[in-house]
């Protein structure tokens, strides 16, 4: 997610010239018995007065520099949808609704407060699903039983039988607990799935992550219709997080009928996948929209 700022244009500063030292007026006589005295300087209190204006003139000008800069450094830090009527169409980004994190339980640490060594989200899983989009068409074959989706339907992902084994024996032996997950087809017809997999510790889903998913040249299982996927170099490195690992790749050229953008991230002790695919090409500023938004709940 981009963010624009709003520039503040200096105006021209006209400081008035100094104003020149009135001609000295001679005196009628001087007596002569008075000692040379060194040249008179001259009158000081105009110039005292023009120098008090243009200091004047420069602090302000330097006061609306520093006022037109902060302005501009906060809305920098901003959310985009803290800054009202500010599009997110002209770009290609999706126009999500007001996102908020879930309450967590009275006395609950955050996931990553150094109290949580754990790095557990005490948070309601399936409140950390990113909302869909607005106008785009929710996957109802993602909503599983009370919210949680059997790990076979996650599983079916994958693209040989052999993956799907093998993967669903990975979970096993890290100790999946459960998985929520959401999906939605938006207008153009991209179809977004995002999955997150909690499991005992993010010690178990670090070790999962860079075990056996986020390998360089490409993720651990392949995915339905991705057999040629590479490491995503393009994904803004603005885009990640601190706290949260991403792991993104992107089906390469030539595809079938659809490419498909695939993103993996550790959360404490939670595994997020996020799967877009799209007939033709799928688009990279949405689909690091919604990674960068997943992230950002789950951190």
């Amino acid at each position: 997610m981009t963010e624009q700022t709003h520039a503040t244009e200096e105006q021209p500063v006209v400081i008035p010239p100094l104003p020149e030292a009135p001609p000295a007026v001679p005196t009628a006589e001087a007596p002569a018995e008075a000692p040379a005295e060194p040249p008179a300087e001259p009158p000081a209190k105009k110039d005292r007065r023009a120098l008090r204006a243009v200091l004047r003139w420069t602090a302000a000008v330097v006061v609306f520099a520093t006022v037109g800069a902060a302005t501009a450094y906060g809305i920098t830090r901003l959310e985009r949808t803290d800054v009202p009527g500010l599009a997110t169409e002209s770009d290609g980004r999706w126009p999500y609704p007001e996102i908020t994190r879930p309450p967590l339980p009275s006395g609950s640490p955050e996931p990553f407060a150094d109290v949580n060594a754990a790095g557990i989200h005490h948070a309601d899983l399936r409140e950390l699903l990113l909302p869909a989009p607005k106008g785009a068409k929710a996957d109802q074959s993602l909503r599983g039983a009370d919210g949680w989706l059997a790990t076979k339907e996650f599983l079916g992902e994958f693209q040989s039988k052999e993956d799907r084994e093998d993967f669903g024996q990975d979970l096993t032996d890290h100790g999946l607990r459960h998985i929520a997950a959401r999906g939605w087809t938006t207008e153009d017809g991209t179809h977004t799935r995002i999955y997150l997999l909690r499991f005992n510790t993010a010690a178990v889903v670090d070790e999962l992550f860079s075990g056996e998913l986020a390998q360089f040249a490409g993720p651990g299982y392949t995915v339905r219709g991705a057999d040629a996927t590479m490491y995503d170099e393009k994904f803004p490195e603005k885009a990640r997080s601190d706290d949260v690992q991403q792991s993104v790749y992107v089906e390469a050229k030539p595809y079938g009928d659809e490419q498909v953008r695939q993103a993996y991230l550790s959360a404490g002790d939670v595994l997020a996948v996020i799967l877009q695919s799209r007939k033709g090409a799928a688009a990279a500023v949405p689909f690091q929209q919604t990674v960068v938004l997943q992230s950002q709940l789950l951190g």
